[in-house]
């Protein structure tokens, strides 16, 4: 079996109604884009789902790979703490990640402090909305990502594939991300410079175009003030060597950061 999903979501706590408290009408077209993906999710029939996000712990030079079974979270720090998250991890999968992770070169860490592992908003907010239409116990393996190269984070997903591929498991890959944190600022150049890196990404993401997204200039991702883009690198890497075709979904920034829905859906005959 292969990774036989694949998809960039956004994390705005926002969006979860018990917290929006109506504001989140303003992101609606993020909303109904997330309704479509659950559900699409929820078809491919998937045993782990692997998350990349920004807001676990993250280490400046290795992966940070969750390595604890019992995993659980609530919406607490955002006032609606009746939202309880508790779910499994797929210890054996990480396990192997890691291991491979070893084997090539990659840096990484099984992550396991004998103690509870909480989980951030970046695997939770999607989770609420996957929960939704899920029809089992799905395991749930968060990762971190790295301060190092674009190589680098690209290979980490190709070990990913590499890894999915010889498991008799479906595996999903979300790349849990938001684009730039800036489209409220003072334009440069006639226009707002987390636009224009959002507009690239959008484009580059359009057109399967991965060399694009990773040769993309240094400056604008800095200045964007963005959250998703080593997310996407890593989840490039993961479908690297499968035949996928991209859509956008939705793209929406009306709090001043850039919300992306986007599938890269992997073509049906190779999960058979």
């Amino acid at each position: 079996m292969s990774i036989v999903f694949a998809a960039v979501v956004p994390h705005p706590p926002i969006i979860v109604p018990e917290i929006g408290k109506g504001e989140e009408k303003k992101i609606e077209k993020t909303t109904q884009a997330y309704e479509k993906l659950s559900r699409e999710l929820a078809a491919a029939k998937p045993d782990t789902i692997i998350f990349i996000t920004p807001h676990t712990l993250l280490y400046p030079d290795m992966f940070n790979v969750c390595g604890m079974e019992k995993l659980k979270g609530n919406f607490h720090d955002f006032g609606f703490p009746e939202y309880h998250f508790v779910v499994e991890n797929n210890i054996s999968l990480a396990n192997e990640i890691v291991d491979q992770s070893e084997t090539e070169g990659i840096a990484s860490l099984l992550y396991d402090n004998d103690a509870d592992y909480y989980l951030d908003h970046g695997v939770m907010v999607p989770l609420y909305f996957f929960n939704k239409y899920l029809k089992k116990n799905v395991g749930i393996l968060p990762i971190g990502y790295t301060y190092g190269s674009r190589a680098e984070h690209y290979m980490f997903g190709q070990i990913l594939s590499e890894v999915c591929g010889r498991r008799n498991e479906r595996i999903a890959v979300i790349a849990s991300g938001d684009l730039s944190h800036h489209l409220l600022e003072p334009e440069i150049d006639g226009e707002n410079i987390g636009l224009q890196f959002d507009k690239k990404i959008i484009k580059l993401i359009k057109d399967n175009d991965e060399k694009g997204i990773i040769k993309l200039d240094q400056a604008l991702i800095e200045r964007a003030g963005e959250c998703g883009y080593k997310s996407i690198l890593v989840l490039l890497g993961a479908v690297s060597d499968l035949a996928y075709e991209s859509e956008v979904y939705s793209y929406e920034g009306p709090f001043g950061v850039g919300y992306l829905v986007a599938n890269l859906q992997i073509d049906k005959q190779l999960e058979l």
